[in-house]
């Protein structure tokens, strides 16, 4: 007889996450954060390349169910909660659960639990310190060291990854002797970039204590603002720790005409990808025409952070029913 009915996490390993979901929310509510809830389907979705929703159908006949409104599962609850600082909510967090298509493995589970918080008037070295301190608060690991994404790369992959062209990315690869995967185009600058960190930079960081990598090149800004320099760089960052990605921020673009080109823009890509484009327009444009406020974001993969805190393996050691066993 199967046993698949059963979690695949232990009780102990359940009740500490209930332990930390608990502590979670003791630090925001100390921070005099507002906890939100926000819906999981939407007419609206983050457009990202490597990012794609789940999309269903609502529709007022259940005896023709493929008749109706298309919605989409939420990638993350970015889009609400922007529009709820739009509407003047002050600090928020929210912990939820958020959906990804094609996405299974060690570290991934189609439905997951993500922690997502913003702070009005903070820049990106302040939701650098706050991250660091929750970090710290909820791993005991000391406060996170920060390091830039070009000095990363100069330190482990011996290259300046602002400056480098694809054809010295290549060669760095090479020589390094790194597995490149079959189909990788030599014109796609950020896919060689993104390579080069998984294999070389990503393993050694967050080994002596949480590093946090920030300033991303610009082409790889998502929703963040980028800082005019030479080059120029996008006021990301990520939280690592034992050489797993726990969080990302996003020092917060408000330019609603800036996010309308990058949209536009991503979904070349997508298509370039064989992938369905995603609708461009959104009520979160609308929010941020009448004003977001300046702030800056981060998103949390709880699930990892549970991993982590258990010395687990697998994300699914943590999950009570993760989708092998749904």
């Amino acid at each position: 007889m199967s046993n698949d009915f059963l979690p695949s996490a232990t009780q102990e390993i359940l009740r500490l996450r209930a332990e930390m979901l608990g502590r979670l929310r003791v630090f925001f509510d100390e921070r005099e954060f507002l906890e939100v809830e926000t819906p999981a389907l939407s007419i609206d979705t983050v457009i990202d390349r490597h990012l794609d929703p789940l999309v269903t159908v609502i529709g007022d006949d259940p005896r023709r169910p493929e008749h109706g409104q298309q919605y989409f599962l939420q990638t993350s609850p970015e889009f609400h909660m922007k529009r709820l600082l739009a509407a003047g909510s002050g600090p928020i967090y929210q912990v939820t659960r958020a959906y990804r298509n094609a996405e299974r493995g060690r570290l991934h589970n189609p439905e997951f639990t993500i922690a997502e918080w913003y702070r009005p008037g903070d820049d990106m070295a302040a939701g650098m310190e706050l991250l660091s301190d929750l970090a710290d608060a909820m791993l005991e690991r000391g406060p996170a060291e920060r390091l830039s994404y070009a000095d990363a790369f100069e330190r482990h992959a011996g290259i300046d990854p602002h400056r480098a062209d694809v054809k010295k990315l290549v060669a760095c690869a090479r020589a390094r002797e790194v597995a490149i995967p079959a189909g990788l185009s030599n014109s796609d600058r950020d896919a060689w970039l993104d390579l080069l960190l998984v294999e070389l930079v990503e393993p050694h960081l967050g080994q002596q204590q949480p590093t946090i990598l920030f300033d991303y090149p610009a082409s790889q800004a998502a929703l963040a603002k980028v800082r005019g320099e030479d080059p120029p760089v996008a006021e990301r960052f990520e939280l690592y720790v034992q050489g797993i990605e726990l969080a990302n921020g996003y020092h917060e673009l408000l330019d609603a005409d800036e996010l309308r080109r990058r949209n536009s823009a991503t979904n070349l890509h997508r298509l370039d990808d064989g992938k369905p484009d995603l609708p461009e327009e959104s009520r979160l444009l609308a929010a941020m025409q009448h004003g977001l406020p300046a702030c800056t974001g981060v998103a949390l993969g709880f699930d990892r952070l549970v991993m982590l805190a258990a010395g687990a393996n697998r994300v699914a050691d943590v999950m009570a029913f993760p989708i092998d066993r749904a």
